[in-house]
């Protein structure tokens, strides 16, 4: 039996819209995309392993380039056939959903793993380790799954002329899109419908899935994304209809914001994260009947908000984002404007806990400086050899992603420290000559030690970030906002 021959099996045992009548079509299709079936076999019958028979066989009789763009618009063309139209998964979804949301996020998380969708080899290869702290257990990931970032480059790409179709990664305009060039390969995306605030938003996973169950939810329309009244309900609408998701929206400025800030869009998804094991360090007033609110001990300044009355929650996020937007306190460099610039924002977080809703907002400042150009409340200098990039919604709650580079570099830096020859990066040099002085280096040892090492430049990256630090003078700066709220 050939790879297309296999191939068209699983294409009619999955659940897409073809039956064993549509073999022949199906076969026809596939050998249309790859040439004849004469090269190359798979080494399995698994799905993964077949999609990349196929497209070495498309290599080999030249119907496509051997190039990373080629073999993914190939392989996700391929892997669209065995994905249901959008309609049908749409439909059962929403049949799955009368059972239980959990039944129907079940389904379409599953199928965007089958279908590679989700592309769960590349992110098995990432590498994940904890990292205890005085905040509790980080989570660090080094990221091998997508290219790094660079801040300044997102900022200006917010500000650049938009054309070409999609207009962006987030438009509802790519579900089977077939890519090109630098531009994603999406034949076999897929997006659930739902209503948010009144208007049709769009439910998909990440490609690149961060942790479990990595979602995106979108606007169906493709405008600036904004912090306001009405981000605070959608969040809320949004775990109300999912309440075994949490759901989170990145700051809308640069510097401080995600790295797409020209769609409306939150993440969200089924884990818990170290910000939400975090306790309350002291418990204040907001000055809204029904809410419990309290400054919660993590190194970003952070007000969580309890209560079972979504409107009495949504007012209080409200006060807490209109009084921080036009906030100023000089003394401890927090400014709301610098020559009609707005600098402040929040990051919020929304997610059920029994029948009380928790939403966790994270006050947000992108000023810049001589002292700090990247940002006076963005990781430092000294630190941006381990993490330069902004720190979006995922970072705020505990989970480093950090770049690929790492992996390699982590490498040298060990063989540097246990004085093996080694090609370190000298900007790493500064900070593996204090780890030598301050531990006795093993080969044994040395992996533990630089991963813990890691995660104490991550709690500092975070409290860089932190408008109001974990000092005498920073405790009081909070507690006059705090007062400000309510004056």
């Amino acid at each position: 039996m050939t790879s297309v021959d296999q191939f068209v099996q699983k294409v009619i045992a999955s659940p897409s819209p073809y039956s064993e009548l549509d073999a022949i079509y199906v076969h026809n299709r596939i050998t249309g995309l790859i040439g004849d079936d004469d090269f190359v076999t798979a080494v399995d019958d698994q799905l993964s392993s077949l999609t990349a028979a196929l497209v070495q066989t498309a290599i080999a009789h030249g119907k496509i380039e051997d190039s990373p763009s080629d073999r993914d618009i190939l392989a996700d063309q391929l892997m669209d056939l065995v994905t249901p139209l959008p309609s049908v998964l749409n439909q059962t979804f929403w049949n799955k959903y009368q059972t239980s949301p959990e039944t129907a996020t079940d389904y379409f998380y599953q199928l965007s793993k089958a279908n590679d969708y989700i592309k769960t080899r590349a992110i098995a290869k990432n590498v994940v380790f904890p990292a205890q702290t005085d905040f509790g257990d980080l989570e660090i990931t080094i990221n091998l799954s997508k290219p790094e970032k660079d801040p300044k480059a997102i900022a200006a790409a917010r500000d650049q002329p938009e054309n070409g179709y999609p207009l962006c990664q987030l438009c509802m305009e790519n579900e089977g899109y077939l890519g090109r060039l630098g531009y994603p390969a999406r034949s076999n995306h897929r997006i659930v419908r739902l209503t948010v605030g009144g208007e049709t938003w769009g439910f998909q996973y990440s490609p690149y899935a961060y942790f479990n169950e990595h979602s995106i939810f979108l606007d169906q329309v493709h405008r600036p994304m904004q912090i306001n009244r009405q981000t605070f309900s959608n969040l809320l609408e949004i775990v109300t209809q999912l309440p075994h998701y949490f759901v989170g929206s990145n700051a809308d400025l640069p510097i401080v914001g995600g790295s797409m800030l020209t769609h409306e869009h939150y993440q969200g998804g089924r884990h818990v994260f170290p910000m939400m094991k975090a306790p309350i360090a002291r418990s204040i007033d907001v000055g809204v009947a029904g809410v419990q609110a309290g400054v919660v001990k993590w190194p970003m300044s952070t007000i969580r908000l309890t209560s079972a009355n979504r409107v009495a929650l949504i007012d209080a996020a409200t006060k807490i984002h209109n009084t921080w937007r036009d906030y100023t306190d000089e003394s401890v460099d927090v400014r709301a404007y610098t020559d009609g610039v707005r600098h402040h924002t929040t990051t919020p977080i929304a997610r059920k806990v029994g029948d009380d809703y928790v939403l966790d907002i994270v006050l947000r400042d992108n000023q810049t400086s001589d002292q700090y150009p990247d940002g006076i409340f963005h990781p430092h200098q000294d630190v941006q050899h381990i993490k330069k990039e902004n720190i979006g919604l995922i970072e705020v709650m505990g989970r480093a992603i950090l770049p690929a580079r790492l992996k390699t570099e982590l490498n040298e830096v060990g063989k540097y420290v246990l004085g093996e020859a080694n090609e370190m990066a000298p900007m790493h040099q500064p900070w593996a000559d204090a780890l030598k002085a301050q531990n006795t280096f093993t080969t044994d040892n040395v992996t533990d030690i630089l991963h813990r090492e890691v995660g104490k430049v991550f709690a500092r990256v975070l409290a860089d970030a932190g408008v109001f630090k974990w000092d005498a003078a920073g405790e009081a700066a909070f507690d006059r906002f705090v007062t400000a709220l309510n004056a």
